[in-house]
């Protein structure tokens, strides 16, 4: 476990650095972003893996760590916003947004420790396809929960579905040694 902490949080740490100097590019505009918009933008980033893996050909010479860093800072993005909330115009500086940003990645962490002990560490015998296939699975339930106005019945809400994604796709990038 001690190792798989260690790896997530390079892995972190690379999407936290992105993250930061995005934010100094952009600024907030993502706070406009409703979470479906948010959802869409995460389910390209996926579907773009899924044919990264499949294709032979490839017309842009990338791999799929970038799609996957993006999976994870957008998934980041949706849950400050369910928090928040959306606004008309970006509200958050830098410092602000990578407080929340941290607070995130520290719940999110604590999930995956206490999957990770309980399930232990199965995901290191996973294939990254299988990881990309699990991000897409949530993506889709996520839209139903949307579609449901975020209503559910037995399930768990949108915040978990994206705190997966984001462990799923670090998952990825240590099999990947993407660190």
């Amino acid at each position: 476990m001690n190792i798989t902490s260690q790896e997530y949080d390079k892995v972190i740490a690379n999407c936290r650095f992105l993250f930061i100097n995005k934010m100094n590019d952009y600024g907030s505009a993502w706070r406009i972003l409703r979470l479906p918009s948010l959802t869409d933008q995460i389910y390209i980033k996926a579907q773009r893996i899924r044919s990264l893996q499949e294709n032979e050909v490839r017309k842009i010479d990338e791999d799929e760590t970038g799609e996957f860093i993006g999976i994870i800072n957008y998934s980041i993005m949706a849950l400050i916003q369910l928090e928040l909330g959306v606004v008309d115009q970006p509200d958050l500086n830098v410092v602000k947004a990578t407080e929340l940003y941290d607070s995130k990645v520290k719940l999110t962490k604590e999930l995956m420790e206490n999957k990770n002990h309980d399930y232990g560490e199965a995901w290191r015998e996973m294939r990254v396809s299988s990881l990309t296939d699990l991000i897409l699975q949530k993506l889709l339930r996520v839209k139903q929960i949307e579609d449901n106005k975020g209503k559910t019945l037995v399930s768990e809400g949108i915040d978990a579905n994206y705190q997966d994604m984001i462990n799923y796709a670090v998952f990825a990038l240590i099999l990947m040694k993407k660190f």
